[in-house]
């Protein structure tokens, strides 16, 4: 198996598995699959995300991280947390995860789990793929583990449905109105046709905090002057102006990678009014 082409990693909130269906769905597009197995993928992610909201952390704050590699027969999707792992419960038939378990086993190719005991929880689920549908690009190292919404994909048709649908998911939770809405998604979309050259770890990498009407979206490391390079792909045609008017504030930062590497960042704030 390849690789992440996707990784993803936000809060174990209810209301962040919402955000995963919409990144998994773009994931399914982007790979050919047929409608009805982008539902069946959707479905079984939820219930394995659901597990983790459910089950991980006995109610308080945990992340929850799912990643996605491709080749040319497959897609394998991992949900996995840092918690105390699954625990049966009572049931009239007796003991029982009830996590949906059998609806995972039917709707997908096969799946395991794998951890628990406190070390953390791993559902893997694999999807068979339509015939030379995919070609798996290399890709670095995955995202740390962070408090906000973190994602990283590899460069290729999924980066634009992804952002998109993730980007609409969390403006419209958020109550953005219609009309703010299109102009955040307008705003990933040229994020997304980005080259993923001037990226530090050759992966669309974004990380978005949502909060009070406000989404704060970080991109990047960037290599040096990748965040120009950015800006002016927002600028439109003749004296149309820039995509940048549609934020509340945009700005390139310089910062250092994880890796103690100097980078830069396109930083900016998206609100609801």
């Amino acid at each position: 198996m390849s690789e992440p082409e996707l990784d993803l990693t936000l809060p174990a909130r209810a209301d962040n598995v919402i955000v995963v269906r919409q990144a998994i769905a773009g994931l399914g597009e982007a790979l050919g699959m047929p409608d009805q197995r982008v539902d069946d993928l959707k479905t079984v992610v939820t219930e394995a995300c659901n597990n983790v909201v459910v089950h991980a952390y006995d109610g308080e704050a945990g992340p929850m991280k799912v990643t996605a590699a491709a080749d040319d027969d497959s897609v394998t999707v991992t949900v996995s947390d840092q918690g105390t792992g699954f625990r049966p419960r009572a049931s009239e038939g007796g003991p029982t995860l009830g996590l949906g378990l059998p609806l995972i086993a039917s709707l997908s190719n096969s799946f395991e789990i794998s951890g628990g005991a406190g070390g953390g929880t791993s559902t893997t689920i694999r999807f068979a793929l339509p015939s030379g549908k995919v070609e798996a690009p290399e890709t670095d190292a995955p995202a740390a583990i962070s408090e906000e919404l973190n994602m990283a994909i590899s460069p290729g048709a999924m980066v634009k449905p992804v952002i998109a649908r993730v980007i609409g998911a969390l403006a419209a939770r958020a109550e953005f109105s219609v009309e703010r809405l299109s102009d955040t998604v307008l705003i990933g979309d040229v994020v997304s046709a980005h080259t993923g050259d001037d990226f530090a770890h050759g992966k669309t990498q974004i990380a978005i905090t949502d909060g009070d009407g406000t989404l704060d979206v970080r991109v990047g490391p960037l290599v040096e002057g990748g965040g120009r390079r950015l800006l002016d792909q927002m600028d439109l045609p003749g004296d149309q102006g820039s995509v940048r008017g549609l934020a509340r504030s945009m700005e390139i930062t310089s910062d250092e990678t994880e890796d103690g590497e100097a980078a830069e960042f396109l930083v900016f704030a998206v609100g609801s009014d």
